[in-house]
């Protein structure tokens, strides 16, 4: 039976000569993994259609002995272009797909996940890069697990506790215009560097070049 789903594409990697395959992030079925075939080849139906971060409504017909199921169709949303013509860019939301991989079971209901992961890559591509625009998410997607750290029981100064309070709370849109000195994203940083170890075990991979 074909399904039908929305989903952020976070990874891809050859399978064979001629197929890939695609990790994407979706509301109703989480992290979910597919093959897409042929699509290696120069006049595949997908050509132009499967990249990092891109949006897209799909198709899929679930294997009955596998995870990784066949990839049927792909209609893109949105491309995201900007992250990946930006280095800096594509280090924050390769870092955020890092942490969603480390943080998550696949094939798991996400819709909150999946509509902050959204919102995050669109104000990466929209603002300059900011330490900030990592912390965010991160202190999100904590919430959304269930692990929202308490600002107010922590040892943070004053300042760097109300920046914090205010990452939590504000849309990307606001969050772009708070004004951070060097040493509260110092602060920050390392604040959240240990709250990441204690709760998820290990440092997601890449996070000192997404907030560099």
């Amino acid at each position: 039976m074909i399904e039908n789903a929305t989903g952020i594409i976070l990874r891809t990697r050859p399978l064979t000569e001629t197929s890939l395959i695609v990790n994407w992030l979706t509301p109703e079925h989480g992290r979910l993994g597919t093959v897409a075939k042929g699509s290696r080849r120069a006049k595949s139906p997908f050509s132009g259609s499967l990249d990092l971060f891109y949006e897209a409504d799909f198709s899929f017909t679930r294997s009955r002995s596998s995870s990784l199921h066949t990839l049927r169709e792909v209609k893109m949303r949105e491309g995201h272009g900007a992250i990946r013509q930006d280095i800096a860019k594509l280090q924050q939301a390769a870092y955020a797909t890092a942490c969603l991989e480390q943080a998550t079971e696949p094939e798991t209901p996400l819709p909150e996940i999946y509509k902050l992961t959204s919102g995050f890559l669109a104000a990466v591509g929209a603002h300059p890069t900011l330490p900030q625009t990592v912390f965010a998410f991160e202190l999100k997607l904590l919430r959304e697990l269930g692990l929202d750290p308490e600002v107010a029981s922590s040892h943070l100064t004053p300042g760097a506790g109300k920046l914090a309070t205010a990452l939590q709370a504000s849309d990307w849109p606001g969050i772009a215009r708070l004004k951070f000195s060097t040493s509260q994203n110092e602060e920050l940083g390392r604040w959240l560097h240990g709250f990441l170890i204690f709760h998820l075990g290990k440092l997601p991979r890449g996070r000192a070049s997404a907030i560099a």
